[in-house]
């Protein structure tokens, strides 16, 4: 039964074999198409900076619609002013809670961002030391005491959003939960910066004498 089992497979793989290298497929010449004429198999495709005459624009990439908001984009409705930064200090609230576990993780997808977009300036310990600064420019203040440690999470979104001074802005290149991230980040670098409490000493009291009563 076995050995009529092998020599009927034997068979059949040698069939295969032969049907497959009378079927080679020739690949200088194109397949058999069923569909014909004008239909969706030869649509017309337009690159992106295309000129295209079913627009009344002419062109193929259309502007949004007036109003239109980007997915995962955070409107704000601030000016880059002083004043504005104060006020987005006071109204925005970090969607992160530092102390949870979504907190941590967006505290170590802000050290990624701030190696990559930040380090050259502030260094990588947010002192102020970057390479640019070691090069002649004027270097940032530090970002662990000072201004940067008073101010609010808004505040220091504003900044990232809007730029300050000799710093440019990074809304084109952060998404704000990036920003968010960053934040967390230098938060995280300022409390490893502050130096331990010491605990409160107190003076050794001397220790109360009885009032023991004197006899005679």
């Amino acid at each position: 039964m076995l050995n009529r089992l092998n020599l009927f497979l034997a068979i059949a793989l040698l069939a295969v074999t032969v049907l497959l290298m009378l079927a080679r497929v020739d690949h200088s010449r194109p397949n058999y198409q069923v569909l014909l004429g004008d239909d969706m198999t030869y649509s017309p495709a337009y690159a992106p900076f295309e000129a295209n005459d079913q627009f009344a624009s002419g062109r193929t990439m259309q502007s949004p619609v007036p109003g239109t908001i980007a997915r995962g984009s955070l409107p704000l409705h601030f000016n880059a002013t002083p004043t504005d930064a104060v006020r987005a200090g006071e109204e925005l609230v970090n969607p992160f809670d530092r102390s949870t576990e979504a907190g941590v993780a967006s505290i170590e997808r802000g050290k990624v961002v701030f190696q990559t977009f930040c380090i050259a300036c502030h260094g990588g310990d947010g002192a102020g030391n970057g390479l640019v600064a070691q090069r002649g420019f004027p270097p940032p203040p530090t970002l662990l005491t000072g201004k940067t440690l008073a101010m609010k999470d808004g505040q220091l979104l504003h900044i990232l959003t809007y730029g300050q001074n000799s710093m440019p802005n990074f809304a084109a290149q952060l998404l704000p939960d990036r920003r968010w991230d960053v934040i967390n980040f230098i938060r995280s670098l300022q409390q490893q910066a502050k130096p331990p409490a010491t605990p409160a000493t107190t003076e050794p009291t001397a220790p109360v004498e009885a009032d023991t009563e004197s006899k005679p």
